[in-house]
């Protein structure tokens, strides 16, 4: 099979399967673009304008479901917004930048693959300053590496009860668009590159996305993609750790 029409079949997955629990995507594609020896300084700005796209359509989704709940997203958003920011300025060596997305990518596999339930009945209120400062980590983390933050907050906001499943999407998937627009805008003043595809990969990314956030937020349950995608991912971040591509 030709190599660019695997990625395009790979990029229309990865969309479908992060827009379907309200994610942008963006650490799939990292490690689509990363499996395909993707210069790092094309991968930020890519990842992050693919999650534009993927992020606003899996909020508008989950939030017609009445799954949003402000007064939990607002704290995050807040501090992340402006760290986000300051993140997309700092540039990192290819290397370590490499590096720490193979560790981002070991971290979304487990994700991926460790279910996680709450309870609706035993939610618990959202803590501002604690909100405050894990947007703010989340936000600086995000802007260097070229993600949403998503993947990073999704499993949070469940560990400490503050929302339920629906509900995680449905902030995370806003978070994630705030954050990528920020980071987008502090890469923006240094210059930065795009793929000569990039209209290509906006299209099937969002086709992904509106298709997964229509069947997420309908309950849709995806276990064999997520695993199918957690084997991507894995590939990707042992080339990143251990191969120096």
């Amino acid at each position: 099979m030709d190599s660019v029409f695997l990625f395009y079949i790979l990029l229309l997955v990865v969309a479908f399967l992060y827009a379907s629990v309200g994610h942008g995507g963006a650490s799939g594609y990292l490690a689509l673009m990363a499996l395909f020896s993707v210069a790092p300084e094309v991968m930020k700005p890519t990842a992050l304008l693919l999650n534009l796209f993927v992020s606003l359509t899996a909020f508008l989704q989950f939030y017609r479901g009445k799954h949003f709940v402000w007064k939990v997203f607002f704290p995050l958003a807040l501090a992340s917004v402006p760290m986000a920011f300051v993140g997309g300025l700092i540039s990192i060596d290819a290397t370590i930048y490499k590096k720490i997305l193979g560790l981002l990518l070991v971290f979304s596999v487990i994700r991926l693959l460790i279910p996680t339930k709450n309870n609706a009945q035993e939610l618990k209120p959202a803590h501002f300053s604690g909100a405050l400062l894990m947007g703010g980590i989340i936000g600086l983390l995000s802007g260097m590496i070229g993600i949403g933050g998503g993947i990073i907050l999704s499993p949070l906001l469940i560990f400490f009860n503050w929302t339920d499943q629906k509900q995680t999407a449905a902030i995370s998937a806003l978070f994630i668009f705030v954050n990528s627009a920020s980071g987008l805008m502090g890469q923006l003043t240094n210059g930065i590159q795009f793929s000569g595809d990039m209209f290509v990969y906006v299209a099937i990314a969002f086709t992904g996305g509106i298709a997964g956030a229509y069947f997420g937020s309908m309950k849709f349950r995806q276990q064999i993609m997520k695993k199918i995608l957690a084997i991507v991912l894995m590939v990707a971040a042992y080339k990143l750790l251990f191969t120096g591509a």
